[in-house]
């Protein structure tokens, strides 16, 4: 299967360009818009993605993550529910335990038996089927038959989120470009899912990494060293759980943290984040997918070859239209199947 295209943009103000970016994406041959969800420190993107929606045609549209830990998660069921009405069958749901929406105001991720057991719910419920919940028996149903149903990709790094990938998820999001950790990943979920007697096959790999197309390395590092220090939030919980060296935790997936000093959420995500300091040039190059268009695609060929089914950009660097057109003019026309 040919390597799709997805991104991530951040909802900051205005909203309007988070309307703007999408649309240039879906007019690039981006199959896939995805969104944070985070509502202290961007604007609430459940109110701002319905307007998305109105504003395109044919591109998929979820968040990259949302949460269930936020909301109650029958609200959040129902709000996927009717967008996949409002969009005509568009909706995907990204989902993971919850980072900066749950930590900015005070609570940790949510556990993972939890975890499971919400995912399992709003899995059921958002697609009209009937779902156990607080002893009551739940369905939407409103929900219109015709439309597809909506897929639900789990994030995860560790073995137990992972499991529940496995388990319950149609897909994983993994957040880095590193091939040999992300073998790890799908080979850990897709046991989970073999030994739970689903198709461990028919788990997609979704792979989310700021990608910045220019001819000078240095500077496009300097882009985005921000995202392996935010990757080393959650690394940090696997260390706390797992122990620092582990064996069930790859060493190329912890070493990295080890010069970590701090994280402040202040900013996420932002390009010159103060605690990305701490991440190399090799760590960047890792994670990321950098360099000119054919160093970038020479790295996509490398990802789509170990089985990645999509790249989602994380378009938080500088010159985001410019790495919007590099993509639709010079990359993804290069990869079978994609709409150029």
């Amino acid at each position: 299967m040919a390597l799709t295209f997805g991104v991530t943009v951040l909802p900051d103000p205005p909203y309007t360009r988070l309307i703007e970016l999408m649309q240039k994406a879906e007019k690039h041959g981006f199959e896939y818009g995805w969104t944070y969800d985070s509502h202290i420190l961007w604007q609430d993107s459940y109110a701002t993605l319905p307007l998305v929606a109105a504003a395109t045609d044919k591109i998929k549209l979820g968040h990259c993550v949302t949460n269930p830990g936020i909301r109650d998660p029958t609200v959040t069921a129902s709000w996927y529910a009717t967008m996949q009405d409002i969009s005509n069958g568009r909706m995907v749901m990204g989902i993971g335990r919850g980072d900066s929406s749950r930590r900015v105001v005070g609570l940790k991720p949510v556990r993972v038996a939890e975890f499971e057991a919400r995912l399992r719910m709003i899995k059921d419920l958002m697609n009209g089927r009937k779902a156990e919940w607080n002893e009551k028996e739940l369905q939407l149903e409103w929900v219109r038959d015709e439309l597809p149903e909506i897929p639900m990709q789990v994030a995860g790094y560790g073995p137990r989120a992972l499991g529940v990938a496995g388990r319950v998820g149609d897909g994983v999001i993994i957040q880095l470009a590193d091939p040999q950790i992300i073998q790890w990943i799908m080979d850990t979920a897709r046991k989970a899912a073999a030994e739970d007697g689903r198709d461990p096959e028919a788990l997609e790999c979704i792979v989310c990494a700021p990608s910045h197309v220019s001819d000078d390395l240095a500077d496009a590092r300097e882009q985005v060293r921000w995202f392996p220090a935010m990757v080393s939030n959650h690394v940090m919980d696997l260390i706390e759980r797992y122990g620092a060296d582990s064996d069930e935790i790859p060493s190329a997936l912890t070493d990295f943290v080890k010069a970590r000093k701090f994280y402040d959420y202040k900013e996420h995500s932002r390009v010159g984040a103060k605690h990305g300091e701490f991440v190399t040039d090799e760590i960047c190059d890792r994670f990321c997918v950098l360099g000119n268009a054919e160093q970038a695609t020479e790295k996509l060929r490398e990802l789509e070859s170990i089985g990645v089914d999509q790249f989602n950009i994380y378009l938080m660097t500088q010159g985001q239209e410019e790495t919007l057109a590099a993509y639709g003019e010079r990359i993804i026309p290069q990869f079978s199947g994609v709409a150029a």
